[in-house]
């Protein structure tokens, strides 16, 4: 007879098993805090979010565009609310639509190349999904096209003194977003958005 028809159910069962093994194994959670591989993020207000986007409309009024640019990506909200989260959305999509197309892949170059211009375009690909989903209707009401802007030869259609409707204003708005998310990919590489789907900060 074999050992294993030697056993009956009653041996079987999980009652052999009277040591924690892991709480032996060196990788187990038990044996170190798991709420250290998502360190805590700063909170941020939505008067926060205002007055960093007063500071943004400031320097496109100074005609610095790429530092308005700048200003939001270097800021990016991971930990707030609600509003304070949609906000800054909103300040990213202004900032976009005014940018003229023919700047847009010699101003993202010039922020890749500069210390720290990697980790900004992986928040801008991340500002440019949540524009979209918001665009397309996948979480909440599309990105909203400022009504005072200075017109600009941007070659989107959103910068029109005509009333929009919503679907145009969601058109326009994706429109933009889809020729930014281009030009990233091009500037950045596809690891641009390898990164941004895999990283546990969302904004």
């Amino acid at each position: 007879m074999s050992i294993i028809q030697q056993h009956t159910s009653a041996s079987l069962s999980d009652a052999w098993r009277t040591i924690n093994i892991d709480a032996l194994l060196e990788d187990s959670t038990q044996n170190f805090d798991v709420s250290t591989l998502h360190p805590p993020l700063p909170e941020t207000s939505e008067s926060e979010v205002r007055q960093l986007a007063g500071q943004v409309r400031q320097l496109l009024r100074g005609g610095d565009a790429e530092g308005a640019l700048r200003g939001c990506l270097e800021f990016p909200v991971y930990n707030g609310e609600h509003l304070a989260k949609e906000a800054h959305l909103q300040t990213v999509i202004e900032v976009l639509q005014s940018i003229k197309a023919s700047e847009m892949t010699p101003m993202l170059q010039r922020i890749y190349g500069t210390q720290g211009g990697s980790e900004c375009l992986d928040v801008l690909m991340k500002y440019l999904y949540k524009g979209m989903a918001s665009a397309s209707g996948g979480s909440g009401s599309a990105p909203r096209t400022p009504s005072r802007m200075t017109p600009q030869q941007t070659g989107f259609s959103q910068m029109g003194g005509r009333a929009h409707t919503a679907t145009e204003s969601a058109g326009a708005a994706m429109s933009v977003l889809l020729s930014w998310h281009e030009k990233v990919v091009e500037v950045a590489g596809q690891g641009c958005i390898v990164r941004t789907m895999t990283d546990w900060r969302k904004v």
